[in-house]
């Protein structure tokens, strides 16, 4: 049986454009800023393992459609997102078209605790779910919600596990963890969009498919190495951006981050990331 990747798309959601793209005023420019994009894809990821099946981030709940699901004290929530998802949108239904209920989904990794990527959390009561210990921590209690987590909507009794870091480093990235006893799935630290994101990196036939989350909202954002507006830490958002760049340069990688369009296109075609003279050649 060979690895398979499958898109997850869990909805739609638009956002200000100074959300994909960082404008002078960082954070704040988000919330005044008039443009909006276009709906923009919501997808989650299944890897289709021999050694079971592995899901990237759990997107969105169509929960996020009833009035009160999202804080109206909070300023992101009431002028700066617009969600689109049905029931029919949710992991849950959309494994179930692949043949998979959620209950055979041992492993879970979570790119971060945003509600687009967590939200889909109560199809996987019974999962491992794998977390980087720093987002967990930064995510949970009241601190969290201010942040523009939602810990409250988190289900109890999940079975949180925190991603062992190897002190190795793994090509230009810090650390890893191998996911799978065969070593064709990784976990990398992918700082800046949010202080403890990860990405997952799957390795197919000799080609690297690099299931980005946020760590930029394109690929065209990756390769002119820009960040996003919501980061805290546009330095560190920028290095991490360098260091795949870098790494795109030492093996063939597919590009793929949750809420870019043309993710399934470049999933389905092999399309590889093809850098412009002097791309990640600072890290």
């Amino acid at each position: 049986m060979s690895v398979r990747i499958y898109p997850l798309r869990t909805g739609s959601v638009r956002v200000k454009s100074a959300q994909c793209v960082r404008k002078p005023g960082g954070p704040l420019r988000v919330l005044v800023d008039p443009q909006w994009t276009d709906p923009l894809p919501i997808y989650a990821w299944l890897i289709d393992h021999p050694e079971g099946p592995i899901v990237v981030d759990t997107g969105e709940t169509s929960r996020a459609m009833d009035d009160g699901y999202f804080p109206s004290w909070h300023p992101y929530y009431r002028w700066a997102v617009e969600m689109d998802v049905g029931e029919g949108d949710e992991i849950g239904h959309r494994l179930s078209l692949l043949g998979i209920a959620p209950s055979e989904v041992r492993t879970v990794v979570l790119t971060h605790f945003h509600t687009d990527h967590a939200g889909g959390l109560h199809h996987f009561p019974k999962s491992r779910i794998w977390v980087s210990s720093g987002e967990l921590a930064i995510a949970r209690g009241f601190l969290g919600r201010i942040r523009g987590y939602l810990p409250n909507r988190w289900p109890s009794g999940l079975d949180f596990r925190k991603i062992p870091f190897g002190r190795d480093a793994f090509g230009p990235f810090q650390a890893a963890y191998p996911l799978t006893r065969s070593g064709d799935v990784t976990i990398v630290p992918t700082p800046g969009h949010t202080p403890g994101h990860v990405s997952v990196l799957v390795t197919i036939e000799g080609v690297g498919y690099f299931l980005a989350g946020d760590a930029s909202y394109s690929e065209r954002t990756l390769l002119e190495k820009r960040p996003d507006g919501v980061t805290t830490d546009p330095w560190k958002a920028v290095d991490t951006l360098e260091r795949i760049l870098l790494f795109s340069r030492q093996r063939p990688l597919v590009y793929l981050p949750a809420h870019d369009p043309e993710s399934v296109s470049r999933l389905e075609t092999g399309r590889t990331l093809s850098l412009p003279t002097g791309a990640g050649a600072s890290s």
